[in-house]
């Protein structure tokens, strides 16, 4: 059906003035502050001014498809295979569809692209020349690929490569990360892009950061006694000699190709020789000793008994120790990602080797925690708990330890560990109390002499008696609390405005009492400057210039 040029007219300025409505006057949309922004690289503009209200009816196709066209503002040319209006093969003109429809609030770009679809039409752009050919559609091709790059805000672009790779249903579409700009580059179809951007516009939300305040309260109480006296110093070990000293042989010569030695006893023996006899016995004193000599005897001639003499200890004391420390790491992280604290100090250990032929031996240095570790892990759940897996760790110094090995004696140090792990859920805001390590020693000793450290009353005197206990005990207090976006503060800062500072000085409240330079009595001259920023002294003054007469 033939449409006349008076309805054609109508309908163009009606949609002609609609556009400049909109134009003019275009309703206020407020653009969402979440969701990724989206650029297309081989397709038209996705933009376009909003039509409110688009009425067609009866109108052909060729002339809705320019009208929405020119209000789109694309240059387009009708392929010649189309012929609408053109003879056929047989001869008959070919028929032109007609086009009636209504749209409210659209675009001209998405009306034009919904009529192309409904009419199994196309709409291809050259790249170089910029004007686009409307075609019809192959059944058999495969829909276009697109590629649109979208900007990240929040997650990384490895993160999100999978889930949105997954979510592609063409495999011919690719997605690849741009780690740089934190952008992501996918190439799918029209339908891919648009599911893959929905899904980006969920996953690429800001990660929920948790406060952890955590208090180790660390206490180890020591109290000793020792209190009677002890006897261990003359009963045990006792050393006992009989003499005083010990006897030693020595060897002299008598004369000239002649020698004698002289045993322990107090025997000589001659070698060959001229004939003598000399005897030298010597003796260390304090140690005992006997020695019998067939000339002289006994040597010396009087002994007698040696011992050490009495030892006693009296002990009546009681100590007390008491320590107690309180750490309080506080942390901030992101929900499931590990924080870790560690405060204390690096203990050195000297590693010493032997040194064998020909090679000497050396020594080496290494270090040990003597730390308090807090290592925790967030998660937040439903409901506003979080779940924590939570490793505390405190390695303090111990006592000294003697081993042997071969025939040297080493002297090490042993550590004092106390670790938990473990996995709790708590409210946020809330403290839970970890269990504690408790560790109570008692120990309980005991010397006396036998018999008369029984005696009641007097046995006092013969037996000493100790105990002494070390209790410690280790507390661990969480307390993580999920930050919401009022917890922050804004802070102003002049610091990249601040000049850099033209001399180094001391600061004014510095007076020649408080500095260690001498005083100058006499006025000097302006040193030069001691920093490469003062040119104070390099650039002279501005000459004054006289006022010119009025």
């Amino acid at each position: 059906m033939k449409v006349p040029v008076s309805i054609l007219t109508m309908v163009e300025l009606a949609i002609c003035s609609l556009a400049g409505l909109a134009q003019t006057n275009p309703p206020a949309a407020e653009v969402p502050d979440s969701g990724p922004a989206l650029a297309a690289t081989n397709s038209p503009a996705q933009g376009g001014t909003v039509i409110p209200l688009i009425v067609m009816d009866e109108v052909p196709l060729t002339d809705a498809i320019g009208n929405l066209a020119r209000q789109a503002g694309l240059n387009y040319l009708m392929d010649p295979k189309l012929g609408y209006g053109q003879p056929g093969p047989d001869g008959r003109i070919v028929p032109q569809p007609s086009v009636s429809l209504r749209w409210e609030n659209i675009t001209a770009e998405q009306a034009l692209n919904a009529l192309l679809n409904n009419h199994n039409l196309q709409l291809v752009e050259d790249p170089k020349s910029r004007i686009a050919r409307v075609s019809l559609k192959d059944p058999a091709a495969l829909p276009p690929l697109m590629t649109r790059i979208i900007q990240l805000r929040y997650a990384s672009p490895t993160n999100m490569l999978l889930s949105v790779q997954a979510a592609l249903s063409d495999k011919r579409g690719r997605v690849l990360p741009d780690v740089r700009t934190s952008q992501l580059v996918v190439i799918a179809t029209e339908a891919d892009l648009e599911e893959a951007g929905r899904l980006i516009e969920r996953l690429d939300s800001p990660t929920k950061q948790v406060l952890i305040e955590a208090r180790l309260m660390e206490t180890s109480v020591n109290p000793t006694t020792s209190k009677g006296v002890d006897w261990t110093g003359t009963l045990q070990g006792q050393n006992i000699y009989f003499g005083n000293g010990t006897m030693s042989g020595t060897s002299t010569t008598t004369s000239p190709g002649s020698s004698t030695t002289t045993l322990p006893g107090g025997r000589v023996i001659s070698s060959a020789g001229g004939s003598g006899t000399s005897t030298i016995l010597s003796s260390v004193l304090g140690t005992g000793g006997l020695g019998w000599n067939t000339a002289g005897g006994f040597s010396p001639a009087t002994g007698f008994l040696n011992a050490d003499g009495v030892h006693a200890v009296l002990s009546f004391l009681n100590t007390y120790t008491e320590t107690k420390i309180i750490s309080c790491p506080r942390t901030v992280t992101l929900d499931n990602d590990t924080a870790t604290i560690e405060v204390g100090t690096m203990f050195p250990i000297v590693n010493t080797t032997a040194g064998t032929v020909n090679v000497s031996g050396g020594s080496q240095i290494t270090y040990s925690n003597l730390t308090v570790r807090l290592e925790v892990t967030p998660r937040i759940s439903a409901n506003h708990f979080v779940q924590l897996k939570v490793s505390p760790r405190i390695v303090r110094l111990g006592d000294q330890v003697k081993t042997t090995v071969g025939d040297a004696v080493n002297v090490v140090y042993e550590f004092n560990k106390r670790e938990m792990n473990t996995t709790v859920m708590i409210p946020s805001g809330n403290t839970l109390v970890m269990g504690g390590l408790v560790e109570d020693d008692i120990v309980k000793g005991n010397t006396k002499v036998p018999i008369l450290g029984d005696i009641p009353g007097l046995g006092l005197l013969f037996r000493n008696d100790t105990k002494s206990r070390t209790k410690s005990n280790l507390i661990v207090f969480l307390t993580p609390t999920i930050i919401d976006d009022h917890d922050f503060q804004p802070t102003t800062t002049r610091y990249l405005q601040t000049p850099v500072p033209t001399q180094d000085s001391l600061e004014p409240d510095w007076s020649a009492w408080d500095s260690g330079q001498p005083k100058s009595w006499t006025k000097s001259k302006k040193e030069p400057p001691t920093s490469p920023y003062d040119d104070s002294a390099v650039t002279p003054p501005s000459p004054k210039v006289p006022a010119l007469p009025n």
